[in-house]
């Protein structure tokens, strides 16, 4: 708005003043931010980050709908920054065109409480989507879609609703630990990709917390899973669906004496595994009775022969009962490729610093969460490009490596003053994730230990009750003095 006959009434008048032109808005193309959004948006849905006509996001202001959702993205790639830092890149590219915009937080923050988790949901599925439509069919087990099934926990910000809604485990004394969430996760391992995501309280069991995730497999689908899925609910609910399970079988409570099955070959036998006689707390009355009362499965044992590996044999259960048609090579190979999916959770929490999550409501929490898997997801599917285009294994190319790679290409794209140049840089990103490929190292050894030495003490009670640790001269003085008066 212009009013040249009373400059004193703009503010009032215009309070948003240039920032809510176009053409100003569109300079901040400038910024690596939006060269993300130009590289990775055409693996998500177009429409759906449009403004909503109604209530939240309806108007286009500094921060709109698309503009936040990306900057959030950034977030997570910048090894989980402070929302500071995307104010102050926004910041800098108005002041570059002579513009000023205010400079705190809270629009921003504001404006990411206002996206909807269910529009995060709907973006983890679509990415995972695009990233298994980039992959050649797999066609080990006659082609049918692996599915790996795992879970893991990650740390909230220590507040009273993360506490009220996470708590943490009763071994830790308050003020001294944090909120724990579960989380239960499908990968593909095609791709490595976060199919979905159930989350939950310490108190869960993960079978309860994959359950609710059963409604979104398709019949036909094979999931893998480790001994924690090995139980005959679990196969049973699957088999009901149309879903085929290969889990490792828990020794520990259920005994296999192969001696005692109909024998399919060394070390492989069908048993029947009768319904315990128990119902599942977690499970309804209803589907507990349409379960059936015993079930078939094959069970299996095979040798790890890898040198310096944790585990020297494996048992498996699977309800695939042909050897013919899925012979114990490629069942021990599925569940071998599952072993190694493991390592998405390290990605997440390790090479995205996900381990724990800043926001100070479970509602937060979850949308935080979505947000990092949809960034895990979205770099499978460059990942995923690369690779077809190599014709190379996707388990060859690094994440760090391209997560390292895809920030400094960003970095150049936006310096770049032509749409071939751009294009060029990101084919010279693609071959240098093809030129920097993980070789084949079976007998690597990963143990799960830290190095690292901690120089301060650990925080046992509130921080505002903590009591510092007295120096070591003036615990020499205090025992000095204490010697004297005695």
């Amino acid at each position: 708005m212009i009013t040249p006959l009373f400059p004193q009434f703009i503010q009032r008048l215009a309070a948003m003043g240039p920032r809510s032109s176009q053409k100003t808005l569109r300079r901040l193309r400038q910024a690596t931010l939006s060269q993300i959004e130009q590289r990775l948006g055409a693996f998500l849905p177009v429409c759906a980050l449009q403004n909503n006509r109604v209530k939240e996001h309806s108007r286009e202001r500094l921060y709109p709908l698309r503009r936040v959702f990306w900057s959030w993205i950034w977030q997570v790639l910048q090894a989980n920054t402070a929302c500071r830092e995307v104010v102050r890149q926004i910041q800098m590219i108005f002041c570059l065109h002579g513009q000023v915009i205010h400079e705190g937080t809270s629009a921003y923050c504001q404006s990411r409480r206002k996206i909807p988790l269910a529009l995060l949901q709907r973006f983890i599925k679509a990415s995972a989507d695009a990233a298994q439509k980039l992959v050649p069919r797999p066609t080990l087990l006659q082609g049918r879609p692996l599915k790996a099934l795992d879970g893991s926990s990650v740390r909230l910000a220590d507040t009273r609703p993360n506490q009220k809604a996470f708590p943490q485990p009763h071994s830790q004394r308050r003020g001294a630990g944090f909120p724990i969430m579960k989380i239960v996760s499908l990968f593909c391992i095609s791709t490595g990709a976060v199919l979905d995501c159930i989350t939950g309280h310490r108190f869960q069991s993960d079978v309860s917390l994959a359950a609710q995730m059963f409604a979104g497999l398709i019949k036909g689908d094979i999931v893998v899973a480790d001994r924690g899925f090995g139980s005959f609910v679990m196969a049973a609910v699957l088999q009901r669906l149309g879903i085929d399970l290969i889990a490792r079988v828990p020794t520990t409570i259920r005994h296999i004496d192969f001696r005692k099955g109909r024998r399919l070959g060394h070390k492989e036998a069908l048993f029947v595994w009768r319904k315990p006689k128990v119902r599942s707390p977690w499970m309804r009355v209803r589907d507990w009775l349409l379960l059936p009362d015993a079930l078939t499965l094959r069970v299996l044992q095979v040798r790890v022969s890898v040198r310096n590996q944790r585990v020297k044999t494996l048992t498996l259960a699977t309800t695939l009962l042909d050897p013919n048609v899925y012979p114990v090579r490629e069942l021990a190979e599925a569940y071998r490729l599952r072993w190694r999916l493991e390592m998405c959770f390290d990605d997440l929490k390790t090479t995205l610093h996900m381990a724990h999550l800043k926001s100070k409501t479970p509602t937060m929490a979850k949308k935080e969460l979505s947000v990092f898997l949809i960034a895990h997801n979205l770099l499978r599917c460059v990942i995923a490009q690369a690779a077809t285009e190599a014709q190379i294994p996707v388990r060859q190319i690094s994440f760090k490596g391209t997560l390292d790679g895809f920030r400094q290409c960003a970095y150049a794209i936006a310096q770049a003053t032509s749409r071939i140049k751009r294009g060029a840089l990101w084919d010279q990103f693609k071959q240098s994730l093809i030129n920097d490929a993980v070789p084949h190292r079976p007998e690597r050894r990963e143990p799960r230990a830290v190095k690292r030495i901690i120089k301060y003490p650990k925080l046992n009670s509130y921080r505002h009750r903590f009591k510092d640790r007295l120096s070591r001269n003036k615990r020499r003085s205090l025992r000095l003095v204490k010697t004297s008066s005695a």
